[in-house]
């Protein structure tokens, strides 16, 4: 199957029913999507597919053909992305490291949707994300300085 991830083409080599979070960090060595729950309930491997936030810890890889999929290193590539990677960084947003490629992904998306979210929308796009580390002040503090373009 032949994924496009990060702007390349990829030949993928792999049962096309392989979970995509997978696919991303055993075939391709893209070991910033995480694998969390294995559920898709936690929020750590989510990519950005075609714009939206998705996750990938279950679906099939042979879905994802023919769109267009950004990892959390591919992030660094795009204005937003990386304004959003150096914000968690300034902010200390990330603490442990279960979440922050997943909140990275969701806060990038959010941002790219225009305009600059209050609490209430940031919190509604990061809600299926779990943190349990209780860094959820200082990732506030992130997504408004990357609001702002603070960082």
């Amino acid at each position: 199957m032949k994924l496009k991830i990060n702007g390349r083409e990829h030949e993928i080599d792999a049962d096309p029913d392989t979970p995509l979070a997978y696919v991303l960090r055993e075939d391709l060595g893209l070991k910033g999507t995480k694998i969390g729950c294995g559920l898709e309930q936690c929020g750590a491997c989510a990519v950005l597919v075609d714009g939206r936030v998705e996750l990938s810890c279950t679906s099939p890889a042979a879905s994802f053909e023919g769109r267009e999929i950004v990892t959390v290193e591919g992030l660094a590539d795009t204005d937003t992305g990386a304004r959003v990677q150096r914000a968690f960084v300034a902010a200390g947003a990330a603490q442990c490291g279960y979440c922050t490629s997943g909140l990275v992904v969701a806060v990038t998306a959010l941002l790219d949707g225009g305009g600059k979210p209050d609490r209430a929308r940031t919190a509604a796009a990061l809600t299926p994300h779990l943190c349990r580390c209780g860094s959820h002040p200082r990732v506030f503090a992130a997504v408004e300085m990357a609001a702002e373009g603070e960082a």
